[in-house]
């Protein structure tokens, strides 16, 4: 009985002392990204991405976005998504010119075009995407923040 007791003891001691594995995978995603520019996965994610802005694959597009994909500062009207203003601002080609640049790492985001990152004075288009579960997707793809406020 006595050892009944103290196995218990030990293996509620050991459990006790385990880190929750989704804790610790929270943490990692508040970090700062690491340079990703090479790594095979954000190629392919960005090879698909290029062919999904070169075609208007909206569908396609979609699984390649995030939930709050941002396109503009503002709140757009009622019914308005990114396709339709790309459309309606004639952003696809923009859109399309900024996946061909180079991405670097700013905070949780891969961005592109690097000047976006590296020039304070930046006033040009820019796209970024971060890792969600484990995929790539598309976070936004915005101008320059209105004078006066910081990108976030």
């Amino acid at each position: 009985m006595t050892l009944r007791l103290l196995a218990c003891a030990l293996i509620f001691v050991g459990l006790v002392g385990c880190e929750a594995p989704y804790k610790k995978k929270d943490d990692e995603e508040k970090k700062p990204l690491k340079d990703q520019s090479n790594d095979q996965s954000f190629q392919s994610f960005l090879g698909r991405l290029r062919i999904a802005v070169a075609k208007h694959d909206t569908a396609m597009l979609s699984t390649l976005m995030t939930n709050d994909f941002g396109y503009r500062w503002d709140d757009g009207p009622p019914g308005e998504d990114a396709f339709l203003y790309w459309d309606q601002h004639h952003l696809w080609g923009q859109l399309s010119e900024i996946l061909k640049k180079k991405f670097g790492p700013h905070d949780l985001y891969m961005v592109a075009p690097l000047e976006a990152i590296s020039d304070a004075n930046y006033n040009g288009y820019r796209a970024g995407a971060r890792a969600v579960r484990g995929s790539w997707k598309l976070a936004y793809f915005v101008p320059a923040p209105p004078a006066g406020t910081q990108p976030q």
